[in-house]
């Protein structure tokens, strides 16, 4: 097999969600000295964007998604330690949490999944996570977006209640605020003063992206 025929067949594995496949083929991969670098960006990365476009089409469902993320996930284990010694560079820092009251994680593990495959660095604080955890958390780690999760309508209202902390500990310019989950929406967002929100995994990180594009523009020398 060359390194182009491993490429493409890696990128139909994570697609179709063939885990063992996937983890299989990154470690061939390597030993055949394919960089961490091409094995992400030439086949991991476009298969799970690939996903998402065929999710947004109507082709895939939350299934696939989850199936798939977890294809990458597997071999993402692999990669992070390289990635990480290689000095590759994240293209930004997400703190991920779901709100207090609320134990719901799957979306936000696949959000967390197609975040990671972006190439950002996430920091999963897990399920009830208190307003004073995520200060905490935005204090130790500066994050560049903080990703408030509730798949409750009963715990929604925690979003205000995490972004009245920040707001109290002098930290809510500092970091971009999104918000998801099933019963969330738009309107819900702007209402309680998020900064992004999104309805699946895949938009999360095409608005993410647009929203840190927009700060670091912001920021910019005029």
């Amino acid at each position: 097999m060359t390194p182009q025929e491993l490429l493409k067949q890696l990128y139909d594995d994570t697609l179709v969600g063939n885990g063992p496949a996937v983890l299989e083929l990154t470690h061939t991969g390597l030993a055949m000295n394919l960089g961490p670098e091409a094995l992400l960006y030439e086949a991991l990365i476009p298969a799970l964007e690939e996903v998402g476009a065929r999710f947004e089409r109507g082709d895939f469902f939350v299934p696939e998604m989850l199936i798939a993320g977890k294809a990458m996930a597997g071999a993402l284990e692999v990669l992070r330690p390289l990635l990480a010694e290689t000095g590759a560079e994240s293209i930004g820092t997400v703190v991920m949490g779901t709100v207090k009251g609320d134990v719901h994680d799957i979306g936000k593990n696949l959000v967390n999944i197609m975040f990671e495959g972006a190439g950002f660095q996430v920091i999963d604080l897990g399920v009830q996570v208190a307003p004073e955890k995520f200060v905490d958390a935005v204090r130790e780690h500066s994050p560049d977006i903080i990703g408030f999760s509730a798949f409750l309508t009963t715990t929604m209202p925690m979003f205000k209640a995490n972004i009245n902390a920040l707001a109290k500990a002098g930290l809510r310019d500092q970091v971009i605020v999104m918000v998801g989950g099933a019963p969330v929406t738009q309107e819900y967002a702007d209402v309680v003063g998020a900064d992004g929100y999104a309805a699946d995994a895949s938009a999360a990180v095409v608005r993410a992206k647009e929203l840190l594009q927009r700060r670091r523009r912001a920021a910019l020398p005029a």
